[in-house]
């Protein structure tokens, strides 16, 4: 038998696979398929200078979770290793019961707790279930580009609300069905919501029974004063959806979040996540528990803390001195993983940020957060994953950019 084809088969073989290519049908997209891909904004850089958002994964405590995997591996259960319908792992739903009583002053038992993959199931899971295409909702003007999508998807008509110092600034226009906030640390400006639009905001839902969507975004990661605490903990029975993750704080390719649910949504929402998504990843959720349990959770936010507190310090000292005061946060509230340096209102930042990366350095425009033009421009600098020499190096490339664009710069020796 021939070891090798001869090469007039190989050339059939080519000519055959060619002619089947030719032959195939256009990919036709749906509308909303088309919608969805031409906003399309996610990035295919996850990790380096200054992707925004992105957590220092190397600091994780592999060793002492993997540990906790192989004991919980030696305990056979076969309900580990089935779908989850029933709102996620009770260990987990018990765990965050109390972590979030005491870290976030979130009310609420075991039942009202349902786990996902995120915060993009969650959005997508409570858009489903509670509104109708049409549905007026209300979100944050610039806002996280992930959410709006999500919406648009579910054929939800988006009013983009203006953001100030004090967060979402509400108004006396048509009552939405669905608002959308992240109170603790608004993304992407980094403004907190105070606690009088908070108050406007419950008082809002409660009169046109409307629902409040609480993305808790970096709510761990406040560098000085008192964390903020909940929307959703500020009233009993409050109408707010809590929705938190664990992308931020441990590491993105967990895929857990959860949500906290008003007790009258829990069974409806428990039902309609397990006919959409057939929940699973019980073993490491019940991992996750004991993680949360023995106190190894709260102990990696606060050495977290700690180091980007430090990260934060050290970018806004390489601003101040090389670039000037007025690249400095407009919004400086020390928190998050990531900050925004504001532009002149002509620059480009589409076009900064496009050359930035040609040079290796990942940045994000503000203008592309923005639901509708704006003259606002900025950059999105994300320091949690880089040490001080890698942020001092790309901090270099990026004034480079910010020069060659243009920038008048005012440096404080």
């Amino acid at each position: 038998i021939a070891e090798t084809l001869p090469e007039n088969s190989l050339q059939s073989d080519a000519i055959a696979d060619l002619q089947a290519v030719k032959a195939q049908r256009p990919a036709t997209l749906s509308k909303r398929g088309a919608s969805l891909l031409g906003h399309a904004t996610a990035s295919p850089y996850q990790w380096g200078a200054f992707v925004p958002g992105a957590p220092d994964v190397t600091e994780f405590p592999h060793k002492l979770f993997s540990q906790i995997q192989a004991r919980l591996n030696r305990e056979p259960d076969v309900h580990r290793l089935v779908y989850s319908s029933g709102g996620g792992c009770p260990d987990l739903r018990h765990a965050l019961v109390d972590y979030l009583r005491v870290a976030r002053s979130v009310r609420a038992d075991a039942d009202q707790i349902l786990i996902t993959e995120g915060v993009h199931q969650a959005v997508d899971l409570v858009t489903r279930v509670l509104c109708d295409p049409g549905d007026r909702v209300w979100m944050e003007e610039p806002g996280y580009w992930g959410t709006r999508n999500l919406l648009r998807m579910n054929g939800l008509k988006i009013r983009a609300m203006p953001v100030d110092e004090q967060g979402l600034v509400p108004d006396s226009g048509p009552a939405p069905k669905m608002v959308f906030v992240t109170p603790s640390h608004q993304y992407p400006l980094g403004v907190h919501l105070s606690l009088a639009r908070r108050q406007a905001l419950l008082s809002l839902a409660r009169r046109h029974q409307s629902w409040i969507v609480e993305d808790d975004y970096d709510s761990e990661f406040r560098f000085s004063g008192q964390p903020h605490p909940s929307l959703q903990g500020l009233e009993a029975d409050a109408p707010v959806i809590y929705m938190g993750t664990f992308s931020k704080t441990l590491y993105p390719a967990l895929r857990i979040g959860y949500m906290v649910v008003p007790k009258p949504l829990a069974q409806p929402l428990r039902i309609a996540a397990a006919e959409l998504y057939r929940g699973g990843h019980l073993l490491i959720q019940r991992a996750l528990a004991e993680f949360i349990r023995l106190g190894h959770y709260m102990e990696h936010i606060r050495r977290m803390r700690l180091l980007y507190r430090q990260r934060r310090q050290f970018l806004c000292r390489l601003i101040e001195r090389y670039l000037g005061p007025a690249f400095l946060p407009a919004f400086n509230h020390e928190a998050g993983l990531h900050l925004v340096i504001p532009l002149p209102a002509g620059a480009d930042d589409v076009a900064i940020a496009a050359e930035a990366l040609k040079r290796g350095v990942k940045v994000r425009p503000l203008s592309q957060y923005y639901m509708h033009p704006q003259e606002a421009r900025g950059l999105l600098l994300g320091y949690a994953c880089v040490n001080e020499r890698q942020c001092q190096d790309a901090f270099g490339t990026l004034k480079a950019c910010l020069a060659s664009a243009g920038m008048v710069f005012t440096p404080q020796r």
